[in-house]
């Protein structure tokens, strides 16, 4: 959770913090996607992704951070809150933000395999909701972008060097 619940944010220093979250996911092995909530200019929570070592599914960082965010304002709803998250929502993540009353959501790289909010199903502007999300792209996409893509090349050298190693270890017939 990050610490000072005082400062007064903008939509850089936010998505800097939800940086700083997606690389403390990034350091557990999880995908690096990290989430901030905002309310009256102060950050009220914070979350990373944490599926694999929660074992959990829905431990997304958007999960993550709103469930935060809800018990820190004793309410299930977050009416005027804003979520920033490093990398355009899923389609379940879509659904939370609907259901929990987000105001805004403000996310850096777009998600073009499982993004729901502009990549593919458009579920803010197509969706039956009876509740309208600004939403604010593309802020600090290229940081963002580039904390996902180091992640998964390296985790495919390291798989590569695994695969290697084991059958450099079988014995010849």
């Amino acid at each position: 959770m990050i610490a000072n619940h005082n400062a007064v944010i903008d939509d850089i220093s936010a998505m800097q913090l939800a940086l700083d979250q997606a690389r403390l996911a990034a350091a557990e092995g999880e995908v690096p996607v990290g989430a901030v909530v905002v309310l009256n200019g102060r950050v009220i929570a914070s979350g990373y992704n944490a599926p694999i070592g929660s074992l959990d599914p829905s431990a997304h960082a958007e999960t993550q951070a709103i469930r935060q965010a809800c018990l820190a304002v004793g309410n299930y709803r977050l009416p005027g809150a804003t979520l920033y998250v490093t990398v355009e929502p899923c389609t379940m993540c879509t659904g939370l933000l609907v259901h929990s009353r987000i105001a805004r959501l403000v996310y850096g790289a777009v998600e073009p395999k499982s993004g729901a909010v502009v990549s593919n199903l458009n579920l803010l502007q197509n969706g039956p909701y009876n509740h309208r999300i600004d939403v604010t792209g593309g802020v600090l996409a290229d940081e963002c972008s580039t904390l996902m893509s180091d992640f998964f090349a390296e985790r495919r050298a390291r798989q590569k060097a695994l695969k290697q190693a084991s059958g450099a270890a079988k014995p010849e017939s």
